[in-house]
């Protein structure tokens, strides 16, 4: 069954590109697209789609109401998961945007939405209730923490944080073996220390790695 996603950007040309390029993809439906917040509340209540895609800067002031709206859509139907786009790597807007908690929730620049395979990945990551940083979003995260004593990331070793990078992007096992290199096994090996160390020990697999991007978001504030 695909996908059904509402798309929502003020700039006309940016939204028709975007909805011609999930046009090609058998696993979306693109239910509607919208150019502003308010609208794309409308249509979220009226249409209750599996994911919604947004840009972050809309009408009126052009700042935070995608944030604004995908955390409203997050309270009102905590089933339907959300992608925001950014034109820039913005890592307060990151954080704004996940100040409550990742589940659900997805951050891309808006040049991976020429890779439709990612930018799919993400979609479909956050309608499951994971989440999904774009890992220029998370080498920036990352950078703003790595001497902090009281990280509880300074107990990963370098392959652990590696891994948990890797998880904060929304990456499977299988994904992250090839992305790093190594053997599935291995990643499970590196997963099962992270959620150790970071004390997640008694949730069910989903939750605690949503909980431990969490971690990573909280310990990068």
């Amino acid at each position: 069954m695909a996908l059904r996603v509402v798309l929502a950007d003020d700039n006309y040309l940016v939204r028709e590109g975007v909805a011609a390029l999930l046009a090609e993809v058998e696993e979306i439906e693109l239910v509607d697209s919208v150019a502003d917040p308010r609208d794309l509340l409308t249509s979220v209540r009226e249409h209750l789609p599996d994911a919604v895609l947004t840009d972050i800067r809309m009408p009126p002031t052009h700042t935070t109401e995608g944030i604004d709206a995908a955390k409203q859509i997050r309270v009102d139907h905590p089933s339907i998961g959300v992608v925001v786009l950014s034109q820039y790597v913005e890592e307060d807007y990151a954080l704004a945007l996940l100040s409550d908690g990742v589940s659900g929730l997805g951050y891309l620049l808006k040049e991976r939405v020429s890779d439709i395979e990612e930018l799919v990945r993400a979609l479909t990551e956050v309608s499951r209730g994971g989440s999904a940083l774009d890992p220029k979003v998370v080498e920036g995260l990352m950078s703003r923490k790595a001497a902090d004593a009281s990280s509880p990331l300074r107990g990963l070793t370098d392959k652990e944080r590696a891994v948990l990078e890797q998880m904060a992007t929304g990456r499977t096992n299988a994904s992250i073996a090839g992305s790093l290199y190594m053997s599935e096994r291995s990643v499970e090996k590196h997963i099962s220390a992270v959620f150790l160390k970071l004390g997640l020990v008694d949730e069910r697999d989903t939750n605690r790695r949503v909980m431990a991007v969490l971690t990573f978001v909280e310990a990068t504030r």
